[in-house]
């Protein structure tokens, strides 16, 4: 289907164009991705992880403690931190103390390690994988990372700026409304299908990905 009927209805209930396009959200420009040092994904990461399931606003307000309690998320130090020290941030009250959320910072650092041994540095990874593969970049990080499935790898893409989308409760509800997708939810599938039809909405108006998401967002009533 075409995007302008949702790209119009979206414009209606945000107050017209010129409103909806200043909630767009941001996208990082040419080598922001590769200037970013790998102990902020690292980072961003671990804070996706553990808003995942929880209350947002309790992460952020502890964000600080979080990055005291981890040092600054340094992944050549992570990806072989002794066992003991995990036992000892389960006990920090700086942090939401959940061992398994916490286990998750050394298999991701080496990850990021390993990403970073081949490409430079874990933005350059992120930087060369085009947007109209979203689908195997989330495989990717489901894969060889930990708690980085669903939605939030797609959280984390978004927050450090790389051009993607977000199957939010609202997005699926339209691809599903339009016909879009019809695979089993958390599917490799319904995945590849939701890309599929964010490439034709891209093709078609040339908009970036994250743009065109948060759209589709806006386009109905939640």
């Amino acid at each position: 289907m075409s995007f302008a009927p949702i790209h119009d209805r979206a414009a209606r209930r945000k107050g017209g164009e010129t409103a909806m396009a200043a909630l767009m959200p941001r996208i990082a420009g040419p080598g922001e991705l590769e200037a970013r040092g790998d102990d902020r994904y690292l980072s961003e990461m671990t804070r996706c992880v553990f808003k995942a399931g929880f209350v947002w606003r309790v992460i952020e307000n502890k964000w600080s403690d979080f990055e005291a309690a981890f040092q600054g998320f340094v992944p050549l130090y992570w990806q072989q931190v002794p066992p003991e020290v995990l036992e000892e941030l389960a006990k920090d009250e700086r942090i939401v103390r959940n061992m398994q959320k916490i286990r998750t910072v050394p298999e991701n650092a080496r990850m990021i390690v390993d990403a970073a041994r081949e490409h430079g540095s874990f933005g350059a990874f992120l930087s060369q994988w085009p947007s109209d593969d979203q689908a195997g970049l989330l495989l990717w990080l489901k894969r060889h990372g930990s708690r980085l499935g669903g939605a939030s790898a797609q959280y984390f893409l978004r927050r450090v700026g790389w051009d993607g989308f977000i199957l939010s409760p609202d997005v699926v509800t339209v691809l599903e409304r339009e016909g879009l997708v019809d695979a089993s939810p958390g599917s490799k599938k319904r995945l590849i299908q939701a890309q599929e039809a964010f490439n034709r909405w891209h093709r078609e108006t040339g908009l970036p990905y994250s743009h065109l998401s948060r759209i589709v967002s806006f386009s109905i009533d939640s």
